[in-house]
């Protein structure tokens, strides 16, 4: 392979991976791991999985651990426009040659192994070997589908696991029940590290506090923060709703529930930092208005129900 890969070029890399399709199961990606020295484990990590709002409080938290000075890399997924977006250091995304330098390092381990690892795989290795290159303090990781089986879902212990929400999304894959799909999302919680909970149907709920109480996690179930005027506060907190829609509330309390966890291991997370981050946190297509041939434009990437609720809930309400 050539020594320069253009992003074109990047596309097509990826895009050869793309036949293997969606194949949950961590052996290839123990693999392909070790083929890489591990960096996985040279990178502490808050790891968020949720059938909706992963995204948004991997932003809160990415956004407020940069505005308390830490070195911080995030990883989401889909992207919106560029593959580039899914990786980032300190609210930026990944330059093209670092993506190139990462992507042909995991890709010449990936073609050695038997069964090839899937696009996902390869693109969360590129991801670990980044970050573990760049020493980040921290990770904020997004589950791609699932929990238990996903391809982020390698590391023993988290700094803290986050379960937003559940609901009857993807069931081909993760069972036909709540219950079912809370059993998988669960599977990121790890022996006596801390879970952050959101609001779970009963169904779920039930699944998951077992799951924490068998793995003795001290976890923290957290309720919706409280509009204050323009601001919402959480447990004492307050803070700026720059995200748009009421389900933020959740979000927001969630990665705030998180933050305090870090807080009571020795992080250094001032009231000011919260405030700052809260207040410059972005998760363009979510509720996003701009601007289009001057007329205003609502931007929003409903992909479920329960999503295309929060849309709707939205709609009704504000406009």
């Amino acid at each position: 392979m050539a020594s320069e890969l253009s992003y074109p070029a990047l596309v097509e890399l990826l895009e050869g991976y793309a036949r293997f399709g969606v194949d949950l199961g961590l052996d290839r990606m123990v693999a392909l791991l070790d083929g890489l020295g591990n960096p996985h484990r040279q990178v502490p990590i808050l790891h968020v999985a949720g059938t909706n709002g992963k995204g948004s409080v991997c932003a809160y938290l990415s956004a407020v651990l940069t505005a308390a000075g830490y070195q911080v890399g995030r990883y989401t997924s889909p992207h919106l426009v560029q593959w580039t977006e899914r990786i980032c250091l300190n609210e930026q995304s990944i330059g093209t040659e670092a993506l190139r330098s990462h992507l042909q390092r995991v890709h010449q381990i990936a073609q050695s192994l038997t069964p090839i690892p899937t696009q996902f795989e390869v693109f969360t290795a590129a991801a670990f070997s980044y970050f573990a290159a760049e020493a980040v303090d921290v990770a904020v990781l997004e589950v791609g589908l699932g929990g238990r089986l996903d391809a982020t879902n390698v590391c023993p212990a988290p700094l803290v696991s986050v379960i937003v929400s559940i609901g009857r999304d993807h069931w081909q894959r993760l069972g036909p029940t709540l219950a079912d799909i809370a059993g998988e999302k669960a599977g990121i919680l790890k022996a006596g590290r801390p879970a952050v909970i959101g609001p779970l149907p009963p169904e779920a709920d039930a699944v998951v506090r077992t799951k924490a109480a068998t793995l003795d996690c001290p976890t923290i179930w957290v309720v919706p923060a409280t509009p204050v005027d323009n601001d919402l506060e959480y447990d004492t907190v307050r803070y700026p709703q720059v995200l748009l829609g009421a389900h933020q509330r959740v979000n927001s309390a969630v990665a705030i529930s998180a933050l305090q966890s870090l807080q009571t291991q020795g992080w250094s997370i001032p009231l000011a930092a919260i405030q700052q981050g809260m207040a410059q946190v972005r998760w363009p297509g979510r509720l996003q208005w701009t601007t289009w041939q001057s007329q205003a434009l609502l931007l929003d990437g409903a992909h479920n129900i329960a999503s295309a609720r929060v849309l709707r809930t939205f709609v009704d309400d504000e406009l």
